[in-house]
């Protein structure tokens, strides 16, 4: 009679482990987000081992001039950015990248046709302008207001130090 419950004991791990070996679930968005990052090796790797460090770009970003006022908000390893407010509301975004960690960024300045102090410049979609300075660092203005347009993204670009970034290694 003890056999019995053991017996049943037994084929109820064996079905249970049959089962869920055969389980073919699909991954979590999660799992198949980490699983397509790893495939696509180093083409989105954070940050390259030889990325300026941020804060390396701070001293070539316009100043604050008048009712303009230039506030840092982030700072890493190859990126930095700061917020451009005008009388206290928030107009734009700068930031300089280091496309060491991120190469195929320079591809959208590739048929560039207009420059800014000789360096390629890039539209990208209606809020963004982007320079590529030094084929290494991108500098972008983002337009966070609806009145600040092109042409001040353009002009707030010409302020920065370019040849000071072309400068960095």
């Amino acid at each position: 009679m003890k056999k019995i419950p053991h017996l049943l004991i037994s084929l109820l791990l064996i079905c249970s482990l049959t089962l869920s070996a055969c389980n073919n679930q699909a991954p979590s968005r999660f799992e198949g987000a980490q699983q397509e990052s790893l495939e696509q090796g180093n083409r989105n790797t954070a940050t390259a081992d030889n990325a300026v460090e941020g804060a390396g770009f701070n001293k070539f970003f316009p100043s604050n001039e008048g009712n303009f006022e230039r506030i840092f908000t982030q700072e890493k390893t190859g990126f930095v950015e700061a917020v451009l407010k005008e009388s206290g509301e928030d107009i734009a975004v700068f930031t300089v990248f280091d496309t060491t960690s991120n190469p195929s960024a320079k591809e959208d300045f590739v048929n560039s046709d207009k420059e800014i102090n000789g360096y390629p410049l890039a539209q990208k979609g209606s809020q963004r302008t982007s320079l590529l300075v030094a084929d290494r660092f991108q500098v972008t203005v983002r337009s966070t207001s609806d009145n600040f347009t092109i042409a001040d993204r353009e002009m707030w670009l010409s302020k920065f130090d370019l040849n000071g970034l072309a400068t960095l290694k």
